[in-house]
């Protein structure tokens, strides 16, 4: 009786390895995509609620432009400043108490007068650029909006 000897198999690992590879980039990038995505929406809702705690004092003095400070000017800028750059890469849409604002129309009483309750909302698309991803979100982009309700302090 004669033993059989294996044949080399010593390509077999690369092929193995050239069809396993994409497939697991593919997904490994997939769950990148999805805790950037997980990240943004955290980051903005912190942002959003930073700018509504500035936003109900009234104050107007981070506004960029100093001689005409305006209080908007100042709210956005707190938004700008705790989104960790996340604002300028997602353009959010502002709305308050409902009324959303076009970035050339925001007014000075946009954030109400002393006393009254303002819902500060930004309304956030994430382009996903994960091929697996894209089909699972209409136009291949994550939409999310993130809010704040506080009520404003009686400043002068």
């Amino acid at each position: 009786m004669k033993l059989s000897v294996p044949r080399r198999q010593s390509g077999a690992t690369v092929v193995e390895m050239a069809i396993v590879a994409p497939v697991f980039l593919l997904i490994l990038l997939a769950l990148v995509e999805f805790s950037m995505m997980f990240f943004a929406t955290l980051t903005m809702q912190y942002a959003v609620r930073e700018g509504a705690r500035y936003a109900i004092t009234g104050q107007r003095n981070l506004d960029p432009n100093t001689g005409s400070q305006q209080r908007y000017a100042a709210v956005i800028a707190s938004i700008k400043d705790n989104s960790l750059g996340m604002y300028d890469r997602l353009a959010p849409v502002i709305s308050v108490n409902g009324k959303s604002y076009a970035s050339t129309a925001y007014t000075s009483g946009m954030f109400g007068a002393p006393g009254s309750l303002i819902v500060l909302q930004l309304d956030c698309d994430w382009v996903v650029t994960t091929p697996l991803l894209s089909s699972l979100f209409s136009g291949g982009k994550y939409h999310f909006a993130v809010a704040a309700t506080m009520r404003n302090e009686y400043f002068p």
